[in-house]
């Protein structure tokens, strides 16, 4: 039997941009991609802390060290600047192996830093 498990997490981390006119997802610094164990195209869900919203979109990596975190497309109407949001990816595998498996949470500071 497969699961769907969290695979990854950035736990709160600031909105820095929004581009209604870009074709869609979520540019995140490289830094903290690699720290979350995420990828470019991954498929993450976005909850947005100030509003509620959540929404599902895929990664673009963003420069590394820019600190850089932007809703794209129609994502954008989703969030402004200075939103907290939270980035969640998920897995599916086996019950078993979910049992031992961890997930990558990292907690950026307030510039987006890794801390």
């Amino acid at each position: 039997m497969l699961i769907e498990i969290l695979k990854s997490k950035i736990h709160r981390v600031t909105i820095t941009e929004a581009n209604l006119n870009y074709v869609g997802s979520i540019t995140i610094d490289r830094d903290l991609m690699d720290a979350a164990n995420l990828i470019a195209n991954e498929k993450v869900q976005v909850v947005n802390v100030n509003n509620g919203s959540r929404l599902e979109t895929y990664v673009i990596e963003g420069g590394r060290g820019t600190g850089v975190c932007c809703l794209n497309g129609p994502a954008a109407r989703q969030a402004v600047v200075g939103d907290i949001v939270i980035i969640i990816s998920y897995a599916q595998m086996d019950f078993e192996a979910a049992k031992k498996f961890k997930p990558s949470i990292i907690f950026p500071d307030t510039g987006n830093k890794l801390t």
